[in-house]
């Protein structure tokens, strides 16, 4: 004790004599510590605010040259005159082009003489000559790639902000000049980005050309900027031209900054990003200052304080470790849970089906049966089959992961089509009204699935008024979903469609499950648990949402929202059954892993009148075709394959064979839903033979060779 005693006397004493001497050499090593430090950080900070600004512009650059290589293509070996012929097609193609691009005010495609034969902004295009602008100077002696320009104004007529453009030459056979491909990209996209990440005090961004013109700048200021050629920055960056971190005085502001910059690419341009050397100092001095401020004293009190912190954070750690460890094993169990419910309702609805079709399979086989029998016996097998895929569809509906087929409907005009089957779906006793939109309410989506989602709602709603009140179905517009403000709004805003009912009402326990799959209040055997599951995953997958609002006593309503889309769309017609139509000889080569499916297949084409040959996999098709592929008229292709997928499959024959058509079959595929069937003819499993046979009797060369044959006689 006495010992400790002493020890603790000889180091206040210490420590008196250290009092005025250690603050002092402390500070000062502190201080060259400290601004070693912070330049290191703002570095850093200049650094990471270059990658993000370097890859920024990288992919707009290149986001800009991949749609002038579009432009390219569409009027690659196209003569001017047909260019202006198509003038109408070519600039909707244009615009939709631009709106797809935040960053293009426009588009433009020019002849060898500077005049605008197609634009995104006008038709017909104005007669002005654009010779003199330096997107197109810059092309007309070589091929020198893509080219971008300096900063200009519109040219009357034209209006609007500044822009610079970014253009290739036209392409044309012999290598002559024949025109410009010419985007005009706004350099205030450019600022308005760099203004949302500029956001620490003294930041600094540029995008320039090599030859020193800036293109957008921020800190804004409203007049063109040149650099030197010969002056200190060009000199600096001369000697590193890639890439570096330099400290310079702005001639244009005279602003000292540290400076960091570096080269897109293949591109001659420059993105810049930077700190103003005062903003650097100031935080060094604010450092500074809380030291000369607490000192001793305060390190002191902070080493306790952090002492008694340390000992708080690790009970407070050892407490959410547990915790942490409790809601594991809980969400464990959750997911054991939905799973097993998951589980039991798709075995319980498959066992139902397939009970159904094992007794009609075993009354079939017995000897002396009648054919009214039989046929009734057939028709149930069809009919369970039939069931079976819309609760497959349905369960990749709420998943997510369906095969959507999207087309431009009249939302209104669809959902008053939909009344009269509504109508006698929930029966005489309940009223159904109609509130239609005055606006036009077109929308890009699935309209077999929309219609789908909807009776879907209405069978819930009639079976919560039980049989008996008023079914209200309303569309109208919204500009935004609703509890999404974090989301990406659509442009165009949302058509939303209630579905308002009189019924008791949803508890609000139960209003967070009710889009779970196989979750059902019903009495067993009267509902599945999937309709407002379908519902769901048809909404999200569609890029919309589902909202419900439920009051006990008073019904329900739920909204569906889908993304609003500009024009117009055909009207549907409702599809009917049609029989199987004779092949005629014509030769499809089948490729499907699966044996049993493949026989089935080949028998039921052969039945039909079709020649067709079974592969078992994708390079024995390739195999085939490499032999003669002059022997067959389609290709008939599933899409999950061991190896090569059918879709790769596919693509390889457009490659190889453009005149082969293929059809695709599937019954899920990720790829199909997130990428839809890259342009291939689609035909969902189950299908039937009459299905095959007019999909195949419909696209197969052949026949699309006669029908061109007649039509030329």
């Amino acid at each position: 004790m006495q010992t400790a005693q002493r020890n603790s006397l000889r180091l206040l004493q210490w420590m008196m004599v250290a009092s005025l001497a250690l603050p002092l050499g402390l500070f000062v090593f502190a201080s060259a510590v400290s601004w070693v430090s912070i330049r290191e950080t703002a570095d850093r900070e200049i650094e990471h605010s270059l990658d993000v600004a370097h890859e920024h512009a990288l992919k707009v650059f290149e986001t800009i040259d991949r749609s002038l290589s579009e432009m390219a293509e569409i009027i690659r070996d196209v003569p001017d005159a047909d260019i202006v012929a198509r003038e109408q097609m070519l600039h909707l193609r244009l615009k939709r082009l631009v709106t797809s691009l935040p960053q293009v005010k426009s588009a433009w495609i020019f002849d060898a003489k500077g005049h605008a034969l197609v634009n995104s902004l006008v038709v017909p295009a104005p007669e002005i000559d654009f010779s003199d602008r330096d997107y197109f100077k810059a092309h007309v002696d070589a091929d020198i790639g893509t080219y971008i320009g300096e900063a200009l104004t519109p040219r009357p007529p034209y209006q609007g902000a500044p822009f610079f453009g970014v253009s290739r030459r036209r392409p044309s056979e012999d290598g002559s000049f024949a025109g410009v491909l010419q985007a005009s990209v706004f350099p205030e996209y450019f600022e308005s980005y760099y203004a949302r990440i500029g956001r620490e005090p003294g930041s600094y961004f540029a995008l320039g050309r090599a030859d020193g013109t800036v293109l957008a700048r921020f800190p804004i200021i409203d007049r063109d900027i040149r650099l030197d050629r010969n002056g200190p920055i060009a000199k600096l960056v001369a000697a590193n031209p890639m890439a570096g971190l330099i400290t310079v005085t702005s001639p244009t502001d005279g602003i000292e900054r540290r400076l960091g910059y570096r080269r897109l690419a293949e591109y001659p341009i420059y993105v810049g990003a930077g700190l103003e050397t005062s903003a650097i100092r100031a935080r060094w001095l604010s450092t500074m200052s809380q030291h000369l401020i607490f000192g001793a004293p305060a390190t002191a009190l902070l080493f306790a304080l952090l002492g008694l912190a340390l000992r708080r954070t690790r009970h407070l750690h050892f407490e959410a470790e547990r915790r942490q460890q409790a809601e594991e094993a809980l969400k464990h169990g959750q997911r054991l849970e939905a799973l097993g419910r998951l589980t039991g309702g798709v075995a319980h609805d498959f066992n139902n089906l397939l009970t159904v079709i094992r007794a009609s399979v075993d009354l079939l086989r017995r000897p002396d049966l009648a054919e009214a029998r039989r046929l009734r016996y057939i028709d149930a097998i069809s009919d369970t089959v039939t069931r079976a895929a819309k609760l497959t569809g349905q369960l990749l509906a709420f998943a997510r992961r369906q095969a959507l087929k999207p087309e431009v409907f009249d939302v209104s005009r669809s959902v008053q089509m939909l009344s009269e089957m509504i109508s006698t779906l929930v029966g005489p006793r309940i009223e159904i009204v109609i509130l239609g939109s005055e606006e036009p309410c077109f929308v890009n989506a699935d309209a077999s699935q929309f219609e789908t989602a909807i009776i879907n709602i209405a069978v819930n709603a009639r079976d919560a008024m039980e049989g008996r009140g008023r079914l209200t179905m309303a569309v109208g517009m919204a500009a935004s979903l609703p509890n999404a403000a974090p989301l990406p709004q659509h442009p165009y805003g949302y058509v939303a469609v209630s579905v308002a009912d009189t019924g008791s009402g949803i508890p609000p326990d139960q209003l967070e499950r009710i889009f779970e799959p196989f979750f059902t209040t019903k009495q067993a055997g009267h509902g599945t648990g999937l309709g407002l599951s379908q519902v769901f995953g048809f909404a999200k997958q569609s890029g919309g949402e589902v909202a419900v609002a439920s009051e006990v006593g008073k019904g329900s309503i739920f909204t569906l929202y889908l993304p609003r889309t500009a024009g117009s769309g055909r009207s549907r017609q409702p599809a009917t059954d049609a029989a199987a139509i004779d092949g005629s000889g014509t030769s499809v080569l089948v490729v499907e892993d699966n044996a049993e499916v493949g026989r089935f297949t080949t028998d039921a084409l052969a039945e039909l009148g079709y020649a067709a040959k079974l592969v078992g996999n994708a390079t024995h098709a390739l195999e085939e075709l490499a032999t003669g592929a002059e022997r067959f008229d389609a290709v008939f292709t599933d899409v999950v394959m061991p190896g090569m997928s059918g879709i790769e499959l596919a693509q390889e024959i457009r490659r190889l064979h453009p005149e082969l058509p293929v059809v695709l079959t599937s019954g899920y595929s990720h790829v199909l839903s997130e990428h839809g069937s890259h342009g291939f003819e689609l035909l969902q499993k189950p299908y039937s033979i009459e299905q095959l046979s007019r999909v195949l009797h419909r696209i197969a060369r052949r026949d699309v060779g006669q029908e061109a044959a007649s039509a030329s006689s």
